[in-house]
């Protein structure tokens, strides 16, 4: 084989048990994240009432990107994901860029995830930005550890915590909606309509987790008619979700809307008074637990794997088997999401570099996806029409990233860069060029799983 071709490795044959309900609490678990517990406050703080649009837009935009995602995993059921589709459409290579851009989200993720938790517990408690930086370092020592010492949080305990926080949402918002005013509205646009476009490129943070079931599709007993439904449920359910709670904060906090670290703490005490801030600290945080101690449990597994098919240095590989915990990438996962964190605390810029940076690997990775989709699906069917709306789709909301998008297009270079420098040295090593050793090194279906 050479550098130019790919082998795609056969896809899994579904033998699996879960069932369509299932498939819509695994889609509801993965996309409701920790997002809508900040977003709400930081998307009007940038267009004001006018955010409505931003969250009403990526709500649409969701629908073929879910839908593009559903139909490939569909066809092509397989754990690795958005990796394996990058694999089969454009070779070892893309399916890299998929790995470094997963590897490179989670560092500024988790530390932006830690910020909007803190921001829960000052509200709670007072104690200004000493409370919210002790709260985000807090949880990172505790996700190390825990990652360090091989512990998980299981897949039920993740449906669980996901179920938790939409009860709390819609509680939330029944509550406080009877104190709603409509003259909240106005000013509807007071920045400008041009900024509901960076809202809409920060609010993609909330709208990431639709690849996450494509790692599942093998295990589903019909992929084919299970997928679909569960992902036309699901965007109803969290799309339905995402409006009432950025339409009730907007309606309920008015201009105090976009001040505000943590808005269902404030719509909580407005529907129930004060005392309700502490069942909201302690919710965010033991949502913020689980979503991190998964994104990095993945993030640190990716790593390793990336480590040993030579996609990143090869001191990273230990524990990327089965069973192993990769600690050496895990530190190295950590102390990049502390480096994103140490920023923001030196220089006070918020949480919203971090989130756009996150969005920037997101985008990449849902355009790659999109991409691949148009290879992959069949030529000029429905599915296929709907892979080009998602990726015209992606490569709008790529514009809406803006300067952030540079993130994504770094790690890409060195991505190439460093793939391309191993390859050259393994042909050096090898006498005959010919030898299958000579190959660029292809990353498995590990890469993608950290978003599962």
């Amino acid at each position: 084989m050479t550098l130019t071709e790919t082998k795609a490795a056969p896809a899994a044959t579904p033998t699996g048990h879960l069932s369509t309900v299932q498939g819509i609490a695994l889609y509801v678990g993965a996309v409701l994240g920790t997002g809508v517990i900040a977003l709400p406050a930081l998307a009007a703080r940038v267009a004001g009432p006018a955010s409505l649009l931003a969250w009403l837009g990526l709500v649409l935009a969701s629908i073929p990107l879910a839908a593009t995602f559903a139909a490939l995993g569909a066809r092509h059921p397989d754990s690795g994901g958005v990796s394996t589709y990058a694999r089969r459409a454009f070779g070892p290579r893309a399916a890299a860029l998929v790995g470094w851009w997963f590897y490179a989200a989670t560092p500024a993720g988790a530390p932006a995830a830690a910020l909007f938790t803190g921001g829960y517990v000052e509200a709670a408690f007072g104690g200004g930005r000493v409370t919210v930086y002790a709260t985000a370092v807090g949880l990172f020592a505790v996700v190390g550890l825990a990652n360090y010492f091989g512990v998980r949080v299981s897949g039920r305990m993740q449906l669980i915590l996901a179920g938790v926080l939409l009860t709390l949402l819609l509680v939330t918002a029944i509550a406080a909606l009877p104190h709603a005013k409509l003259s909240n509205l106005t000013p509807f646009a007071p920045h400008g309509w041009f900024a509901v476009f960076p809202a809409a490129a920060l609010l993609v943070w909330s709208f990431a987790g639709w690849e996450a079931v494509t790692h599942l599709a093998a295990e589903f007993r019909n992929p084919a008619r299970a997928l679909p439904r569960a992902t036309a449920a699901a965007i109803v359910i969290v799309g339905g979700v995402y409006l009432l709670i950025a339409a009730t904060v907007v309606l309920v906090l008015g201009a105090a809307a976009g001040a505000n670290e943590a808005p269902l703490s404030a719509l909580l005490a407005v529907g129930f008074g004060g005392p309700a801030k502490a069942a909201a600290a302690v919710v965010a945080v033991l949502l913020t637990l689980g979503v991190m101690n998964t994104y990095t449990a993945g993030s640190a597994k990716l790593g390793a794997a990336l480590g040993r098919d030579g996609a990143l240095p090869a001191w990273l590989a230990r524990g990327s088997q089965s069973g192993e915990v990769p600690r050496r990438s895990l530190f190295v996962t950590i102390a990049l999401g502390l480096g994103g964190f140490g920023i923001v605390a030196a220089t006070g810029v918020g949480t919203a570099p971090l989130v756009l940076a996150t969005t920037g690997c997101f985008v990449a990775v849902y355009a790659v996806g999109a991409a691949a989709a148009l290879r992959l699906l069949p030529r000029r069917t429905g599915v296929w029409w709907t892979a080009v709306v998602a990726l015209v789709t992606v490569l709008g909301l790529s514009l809406t990233t803006g300067l952030y998008l540079a993130w994504p297009l770094l790690v890409a270079l060195a991505a190439l860069l460093y793939v391309r420098r191993v390859a050259n040295r393994r042909r050096e090593s090898t006498p005959d060029t010919g030898r299958e050793a000579a190959t660029e090194p292809q990353p498995t279906g590990d890469i993608a799983r950290v978003t599962a």
